[in-house]
């Protein structure tokens, strides 16, 4: 392969996403990947982007009739493309809403809220390497107090708190705090797996977010999953893979859903 084959830029990793490479330049992209974890990082997240696009327009597709596998390929595309953060979008985030009306996509532009913003993702990950590495005071309020904990946390944060049980992916509940989010009150659930690692849930209140975003952050080992539903944004952090760290956020929205 030539160096400049196996050079790889992000139109390349766009085109890998959108299955628009042939297998050749495919196969290449995979290896760079191999090589270059914080682009692995960038694809799994587009790769994520794509599946809640193509969820969310399925059940349209079908209830109009039409066939989504002609058109879907081409919106997933084109939305995607869109929702991924550039330079030149840093101030605003496409959102869509409605699926269709009179047969168009109706997007919406709207400015980006504070907690929709890499700064989220940065408060969570402070609060993850500050209070995980503590050893006798990682929470003020413990899980054998989870009723008080979930009351004075909601309190302050003025929302029905729920306190996710992920106990299915192998981790339990140590306590929670509260922290600084935004400039706001927040709250920040640690959990525990039986090996000693630890993982954290953040979460900030602001009454202007009225958007819903799935994001991926990662600085070093260190990853964030935050998303934001209505005027609470949600960020999920831990020092493991990607896929292990959506998966507790997967669990954590679907609960959080079900409040």
């Amino acid at each position: 392969m030539s160096e400049a084959k196996s050079m790889v830029g992000e139109n390349d990793l766009h085109a890998y996403v959108d299955g628009l490479l042939d297998a050749g330049r495919r196969a290449e992209v995979e290896s760079w990947l191999d090589l270059h974890s914080q682009d692995a990082e960038r694809v799994a997240s587009w790769t994520m982007q794509n599946e809640r696009i193509r969820d969310a327009f399925s059940a349209d597709f079908v209830s109009r009739g039409e066939d989504r596998r002609m058109l879907q390929p081409k919106f997933s595309a084109f939305l995607t493309r869109l929702l991924r953060p550039t330079a030149a979008a840093a101030a605003a985030l496409l959102l869509f809403a409605g699926g269709y009306e009179a047969g168009r996509l109706q997007i919406a532009m709207s400015p980006a809220p504070v907690a929709a913003t890499a700064g989220f993702a940065g408060e969570a990950r402070s609060a993850f390497l500050i209070y995980t590495s503590e050893v006798r005071h990682p929470v003020e309020v413990g899980a054998d107090q989870q009723e008080h904990l979930a009351a004075w946390l909601g309190k302050r944060l003025d929302y029905r708190l729920r306190l996710p049980d992920l106990s299915v992916l192998g981790y339990s509940l140590i306590g929670g705090r509260l922290v600084p989010v935004g400039g706001k009150a927040g709250a920040l659930l640690m959990y525990q797996n039986a090996n000693g690692q630890r993982l954290t849930m953040m979460i900030g209140r602001n009454a202007e977010n009225r958007e819903t975003s799935f994001r991926l952050d990662a600085e070093g080992p260190v990853r964030t999953f935050y998303w934001i539903d209505g005027p609470v944004g949600y960020a999920v952090t831990g020092e493991i893979s990607a896929d292990a760290l959506r998966a507790v956020a997967d669990e954590c929205y679907r609960q959080m859903e079900e409040a």
